[in-house]
């Protein structure tokens, strides 16, 4: 296999770990193929100078950006990534020129959290789908209309452009590209050696049920909220909930949705996919009774659940996410 340059663009205020995470993963492909390295990984800053992240750590990259110019012998990256961080707020126009002249040359384009700005700055995500870190996601869609932000997934894939959630979701867009190129073994790999999961699906929301909706301002409900969490096989319907809180069922409902934002239901399905979601990775239960576990009853009841959240069957879900961990350390 030829061996893939891997350029990661540094800048003043990137995130350190949107850089040295992805980073970790590409190396760690190398150092179990020591023979042959599938990925080189190299950074440049604009004028090779060192550069000061977010956190205040200071970075010196391996060369300059103009090194990557596509002049004649000049070298052409296989990927180049763009990460986050506070420095993608800034107007730097020298970088995004070199953005939009030389990353299309590139086969594959990722961005990392708000590095997404950037690649929009530079029009190379104008008509596709892509998404950012949650916080800045109506952001990017409100200044690029011409992007299809999606606010949801952790990482989205559309051609050769790869676009991932905040910070972390760097890491999991990494280990789905390994697998891509050199097999599920060796992304397991990889992932067992960084103590992380080989299994969030770029499909998989930013934030669990528990996150995306907000904590109730009222004890009662904040109380109901963990209840759910805790007791996804129960009797969880509004009136059982209601009489929970102390409030009629009608009452109970307009108060949950006001103060969490989203509808019982909706939270009560949320929970119930995560905990059968965790099942299927984490044990081998049978779906029958991992089913009965969340609180779906039959099979057939989570099968429709999942294929709704997820897109994909409980079984088919096992198949490709069941990865019971054994870390050597």
């Amino acid at each position: 296999m030829e061996q893939r340059t891997v350029l990661i663009v540094l800048f003043d205020g990137v995130q350190s770990l949107d850089v040295t995470g992805p980073a970790e993963v590409f190396t760690g492909a190398s150092h179990h193929h020591p023979d042959a390295p599938p990925y080189r990984v190299r950074t440049a800053s604009l004028d090779g100078a060192p550069v000061r992240t977010s956190s205040g750590l200071t970075l010196v990259p391996d060369s300059s950006l103009a090194e990557y110019a596509g002049r004649s012998g000049a070298p052409v990256p296989h990927t180049v990534l763009v990460p986050g961080g506070a420095g993608t707020r800034e107007e730097d126009a020298a970088l995004v020129d070199w953005l939009r002249a030389h990353a299309p040359h590139a086969e594959r384009l990722i961005s990392v959290c708000t590095g997404a700005a950037l690649l929009a700055r530079a029009g190379l995500l104008d008509g596709r789908r892509a998404t950012t870190h949650w916080a800045y996601c109506a952001t990017l869609a409100r200044d690029h209309p011409e992007i299809d932000v999606d606010p949801g997934p952790i990482y989205v894939r559309d051609g050769h452009v790869s676009t991932s959630a905040g910070v972390t979701a760097g890491i999991d867009l990494a280990l789905a590209l390994v697998e891509e190129d050199l097999g599920r073994d060796t992304a397991l790999i990889i992932a067992r050696y960084l103590v992380v999961f080989l299994r969030r699906p770029g499909n998989q929301a930013q934030f669990s049920a528990q996150l995306s909706a907000q904590t109730a301002r009222r004890e009662p409900l904040r109380e109901v909220q963990q209840w759910i969490t805790e007791h996804p096989e129960g009797d969880l319907s509004v009136e059982s909930l209601a009489e929970r809180a102390r409030l009629s069922p009608r009452h109970f409902a307009r108060a949950f949705q006001a103060e969490t934002g989203m509808t019982p239901g909706k939270y009560v399905d949320r929970v119930r996919v995560e905990h059968a979601r965790r099942l299927l990775e984490d044990t081998s239960d049978g779906v029958e009774e991992v089913s009965r576990a969340c609180g779906y009853g039959t099979p057939e009841a989570m099968r429709r659940a999942f294929v709704k959240a997820l897109g994909t069957a409980p079984a088919e879900y096992r198949r490709r996410f069941h990865t019971p961990l054994t870390v050597a350390v």
